[in-house]
């Protein structure tokens, strides 16, 4: 499975075949460097760690410096590891670029949601609410959350107010419209998580039909 770490540069549009309009996400994809090679042999599972991003030599630790020194590369702000096919195709310091990705491939986008701190239960789930007439009194209140009786106790996982966004999610099956090996740009139509500036995982779906998983 090929991916790499990237930055979300924002959303625009761009015209497709027909002056067809196309909402994508520009995705600063890269480069990545491989920073450890793992085989079925050594770790028991196929799978290589990549690097992205700066990071000072003197914010790194000693056991960390240690770790890039071995693969070659400068130390990375952020790692994340794949799992392959094969791990011996890769190499220790090798750089991976967008243009491991082609226009016309599909794609999972995994990053984390904004965080809107603590939001009622409308806002967080979309709950209708009560009457907005002026004689109400239930307004934006979530409403009766379980039983009196039977079984005396708010089921576990009842939707209600809470923490909403600063998650963990994904958006997958996404089409890549545009690749910019250059200036190592991809572009992917629609939407992905988190805000401009946030890290992003684009990795190489499996699945054949578009959904979206997770909370955005």
């Amino acid at each position: 499975m090929k991916g790499l770490l990237g930055k979300k540069l924002g959303m625009t549009q761009i015209f497709g075949e027909g002056d067809r309009l196309i909402p994508v996400t520009v995705i600063e994809a890269g480069p990545c460097v491989v920073t450890q090679v793992k085989t079925d042999a050594t770790d028991g599972y196929e799978a290589v760690q990549i690097g992205y991003g700066e990071k000072r030599e003197k914010h790194v630790n000693q056991p960390t410096a240690g770790h890039f020194k071995k693969s070659g590369a400068e130390p990375k702000r952020y790692l994340t590891e794949l799992r392959v096919d094969n791990a011996t195709d890769y190499k220790l310091g090798q750089e991976l670029k967008a243009d491991i990705f082609a226009e016309g491939d599909r794609a999972d986008a995994l990053g984390v949601s904004k965080g809107k701190g603590f939001t009622g239960g409308m806002k967080r789930w979309g709950f209708s609410g009560g009457p907005a007439g002026h004689g109400s009194h239930f307004h934006r209140r979530t409403g009766s959350i379980g039983m009196a009786a039977t079984p005396s106790r708010v089921i576990k996982g009842k939707r209600g107010p809470g923490q909403h966004g600063n998650k963990q999610c994904a958006v997958i099956n996404l089409d890549i419209v545009k690749v910019d090996p250059d200036q190592n740009i991809i572009m992917v139509r629609g939407a992905v998580p988190g805000a401009r500036g946030s890290i992003i995982l684009l990795k190489e779906t499996k699945k054949g039909v578009r959904k979206v998983a997770g909370k955005l």
